[in-house]
């Protein structure tokens, strides 16, 4: 089983820590704003406290949940199909047989970019799901099993998907 790169782990501490910001100000000013005597005259004295508390605490649980991401998060090309295994809190297994890939695209956002990251996303026949990414790859990576998905699918088509 082949494991993404370590510099995603980067990518999601950054999000992670974005995301968390984010919220905690939407948290925060909420408190603020409900404690303003025109909007709550009796509000506690420690709603503001307990926002930020609370805006911290999420922020530390989405810091952890990004890192461990990565120590899960894992594929493989097998004979028949590609193997991904993911989720932090729900363990995903995904299976997507070679005969039903569509086409494959590799991907590079502005953060992927400055980071040397990629993301290959695989597009599948079907309607639900129908398409899966494995991001944290490097460039060379994601160009290397691009085309090698492309050539499995090829060298399956016309057979019967399992």
């Amino acid at each position: 089983m082949e494991r993404l790169t370590p510099r995603v782990r980067v990518v999601w501490l950054l999000l992670a820590l974005v995301r968390a910001a984010i919220f905690g100000g939407v948290i925060v000013g909420a408190a603020f704003g409900l404690t303003r005597p025109a909007v709550w005259e009796s509000a506690p004295a420690a709603l503001v406290p307990a926002a930020a508390a609370l805006a911290v605490a999420l922020a530390l649980l989405r810091i952890l949940v990004a890192w461990r991401r990565y120590g899960v998060w894992r594929f493989e090309l097998r004979d028949d199909d590609l193997y991904i295994e993911r989720g932090v809190f729900t363990r995903v297994k995904t299976v997507v047989p070679y005969v039903r890939v569509q086409h494959v695209d590799s991907r590079r956002s502005p953060l992927e970019r400055t980071t040397g990251l990629a993301t290959v996303v695989v597009y599948t026949a079907g309607s639900r799901s129908s398409d899966v990414a494995i991001p944290g790859l490097t460039p060379t990576r994601a160009e290397d099993l691009q085309e090698s998905l492309r050539q499995l699918a090829i060298e399956t088509a016309g057979e019967d998907a399992v």
